[in-house]
């Protein structure tokens, strides 16, 4: 651990050709693992097409997975994204992170394109490319289900992905999904069909000690924090515990982001799904929280976005209909998000309402991609621009928002815009501060400060997403105690201001990439709805239009203070300070 290199697999699956290589310790570093490795590998070939052969799928670890350290089970796969061409990294939980661990594996670097359909096995230092004809359109659950005897974990696509749809996700171990951007395509597209992994060795700590006393420092700030461990926090009630905040706050996405409230948001509610249905909670590798659920019959209980995008954002009331359409974009393997968004953003062309069984055929068309699933494939913004409405796509950088309005969290208004992968809450959540109030409470209709807050924000969670952390664990604890977990696990004596420095590198190197692939500043900018029209108030809350001059002074003021000019580019000594260039 005393160097702290990584160590992965490079896979020509074209010629199945392999090879073990070791980066060195500078390399690995300064950009950590997990996010951080996959953004420096994507910087090797910033400008290729998304579909392109050549163009790396990357599968990494975070320094802390197979510890005993708290929310450490997750890890990023990384790509550029066939939905939004932007580089793209998605965060993902299951079993697949500590399998890879204990079989001595920090990433794995994909190129090429199979000649026939494959599926990868690992089991230590083995590889081993099984030609697997035979899988045709099979779902999700039956593959898992073929699978099921395999002492390991299991990364695959499903039929969205092998019919081409630009938002297919990558589904591990059947529950847990790296859902945005299309990353599923970009597997189908070299020929991949699943990745199966086996590990048998035990990961290294440094110092077990100090693991130990790290573990403790964060699960005793995880008791005491009540949108965790409390009444109505995520343990009891996983992410579905943010349906009434949110609808409470009058910021519910409604009728394709016409409104921002639905009056039978109650349906979806935590309590509705807890009182109706026999819940059970299970959730990733090391994580005391358990957010996941599942309802009767193995049925998967919708995350938060899932219940507000198939619900509110389609005026869908039917909670039966919304965990069914769950189940087959899980079978198929559809990022949720994107699907609500899209099947809403038709619904609003067509003058239209999708509800209760309507809305479980369009997922159905969606995921087979016949008949208009071939139009809903493309995903809201192609969609829109081929039915010649494209002010009907709420997204940014052809990636569809979710389930927070940006007219009720001005933060989260910016950070859509200067989220590197389009319109996405995880890159900086100001949710936490503008409505969990936590770590500190801001002024959610004010951005003052706002910029340099989003830009510590991304700096941070670029830290998060590359050490294998997930980011509920924040609620409670901060990064000086996982800084101090890193420490024990690496003999890295970094500190806070260390790692976010290294965030910083991190988030500046993705936005160089985005640069280069020909992002401007016009693209980091909301639809114009958004603008010009209120959301919808309610008692002692008003939701007026975003201040179009407010907001594009603050975006101004982001720009220097992540080191650009004001039309968004990079600045020379910026990159060279950060040894990006």
């Amino acid at each position: 651990m005393k160097d702290f290199c990584l160590r992965g697999l490079f896979i020509d699956i074209t010629h199945k050709k392999v090879r073990i290589e070791t980066l060195p310790s500078d390399v690995s570093r300064k950009y950590l693992g997990g996010r951080g490795i996959g953004v420096y590998l994507l910087s090797k070939a910033p400008t290729a097409s998304p579909l392109d052969i050549n163009a790396p799928l990357v599968f990494s670890t975070g320094a802390l997975t197979g510890s005993k350290i708290p929310a450490s089970g997750r890890m990023m796969v990384s790509a550029f994204s066939p939905l939004t061409n932007t580089i793209s990294s998605c965060s993902v939980g299951g079993n697949l992170a500590i399998q890879m661990k204990r079989a001595a594996i920090d990433f794995i670097h994909i190129v090429g394109k199979a000649k026939k359909e494959t599926i990868i096995k690992i089991c230590d230092h083995d590889v081993i490319f099984d030609e697997i004809p035979s899988l045709g359109d099979m779902s999700l659950g039956d593959m898992f289900s073929r699978f099921s005897g395999f002492k390991g974990s299991i990364a695959a696509v499903g039929r969205a992905a092998i019919h081409g749809c630009l938002f297919a996700s990558i589904m591990v171990d059947k529950s847990f999904a790296a859902g945005r951007g299309g990353l599923g395509l970009v597997m189908a597209s070299k020929g991949l069909r699943a990745i199966m992994i086996r590990g048998s060795k035990r990961p290294i700590i440094h110092d077990r000690g100090k693991e130990t006393k790290a573990r403790k420092d964060i699960i005793r700030l995880f008791d005491a924090s009540p949108a965790i461990m409390g009444r109505s926090g995520i343990k009891r009630y996983g992410t579905p515990a943010l349906v009434d905040l949110i609808a409470s706050r009058r910021m519910m996405p409604t009728a394709n982001f016409q409104k921002t409230y639905f009056n039978e948001y109650k349906a979806f509610s935590a309590s509705n799904i807890i009182r109706s249905l026999a819940v059970k909670h299970h959730g990733c590798y090391a994580c005391p929280i358990g957010c996941k659920q599942i309802g009767p019959h193995h049925t998967q209980i919708p995350e938060y976005e899932t219940l507000s995008h198939f619900g509110a954002l389609n005026e869908n009331a039917s909670l039966a209909s919304i965990i069914q359409a769950n189940s087959i974009c899980n079978d198929a393997g559809l990022d949720t998000i994107t699907a609500g968004a899209t099947i809403s953003c038709l619904a609003e062309i067509r003058g239209e309402r999708y509800q209760g069984k309507d809305f479980v055929d369009k997922v159905v068309a969606m995921a087979s991609g016949k008949g208009e699933g071939e139009l809903l494939q493309l995903g809201s913004a192609r969609l829109a621009e081929e039915l010649k409405v494209p002010e009907a796509s709420m997204s940014v950088k052809s990636l569809e928002m979710p389930a927070y309005d940006p007219r009720g969290a001005y933060g989260m208004a910016l950070a859509y815009c200067t989220s590197t992968r389009g319109a996405c809450h995880l890159r900086a959540y100001p949710i936490s501060h503008e409505i969990l109030r936590k770590p500190v409470a801001i002024d959610r209709f004010s951005f003052s400060g706002k910029a340099r807050i989003i830009k510590i924000a991304e700096d941070l969670n670029a830290v998060i997403d590359s050490i294998g952390a997930c980011k509920f664990a924040f609620f409670g604890a901060s990064l000086e105690e996982y800084a101090n977990a890193f420490s024990a696990v690496t003999a890295l004596d970094y500190n806070t201001d260390d790692l976010l420095r290294l965030g910083d590198a991190i988030y500046t190197l993705e936005r160089y990439i985005n640069t280069k692939r020909g992002f401007t500043s016009k693209d980091d900018l909301l639809p114009e709805r958004f603008f010009i029209q209120p959301g919808t108030s309610g008692p002692g809350i008003e939701i007026p239009p975003i201040d179009r001059v407010m907001f594009e002074d603050t975006l101004q003021r982001y720009y220097k203070i992540r080191g650009c000019t004001p039309d968004s580019i990079l600045r020379q000594d910026r990159l060279k300070e950060l040894g990006i260039v």
